[in-house]
């Protein structure tokens, strides 16, 4: 992530931005996330097999890094989790204003690209919590672990054949961490 010189601008500005669908709004300023393919396969590949679980189930709606939250207590925070999930029944047309969803989601997902620096991500994930995200995922690509946050403020680290769960959040979704990566193109592994 890396923080563009520009005027400080408010989240109505940011949506009439060209490239406003790649930046995020902290303080005024634009931080613009670049997706490294690592990151881009993994959000693929969360939206066929999370989203293949969530839609059949008409369980919620899921969104891909384009959607940006408005929900933090600074009013011009707008962050773009690169997957998000949000229950049924918290979801209503009256959660969006000017192209933002008003409602943390239920479910926040980061994928570390090259870019990333670790404290930020971690941040991050803090700053969902702290809006009422209840689950958190932090995707490792590099190092291939999941770092799981969780509303109660505990942590877990995944790996290999462990189980990365959609726990009360997501119920009876389950998918084993080396799938996250193993299945990615040779060239992306390397």
């Amino acid at each position: 992530m890396s923080t563009i010189a520009h005027p400080r601008i408010t989240p109505e500005e940011l949506l009439k931005l060209p490239d406003g669908e790649r930046c995020e709004l902290v303080n005024g300023e634009l931080i613009e996330s670049h997706m490294g393919i690592r990151a881009v396969w993994i959000t693929a590949f969360l939206i066929m097999r999370l989203g293949g679980f969530i839609h059949p189930r008409r369980l919620g709606h899921f969104f891909s890094e384009h959607l940006g939250y408005r929900c933090f207590s600074d009013p011009d925070k707008i962050r773009k989790p690169d997957f998000s999930f949000v229950a049924a029944m918290r979801f209503t047309d009256s959660h969006f204003e000017e192209g933002y969803c008003l409602i943390a989601p239920d479910l926040a997902v980061e994928v570390v690209s090259p870019n990333d620096l670790f404290n930020e991500v971690e941040q991050k994930a803090e700053e969902y919590l702290e809006a009422g995200v209840r689950l958190v995922w932090v995707i490792n690509p590099e190092i291939r672990i999941v770092d799981v946050f969780r509303a109660d403020g505990t942590t877990t680290r995944l790996r290999g054949t462990q189980a990365l769960s959609g726990e009360d959040v997501i119920p009876e979704f389950s998918c084993p961490i080396n799938e996250l990566f193993d299945d990615m193109p040779d060239i992306m592994q390397r």
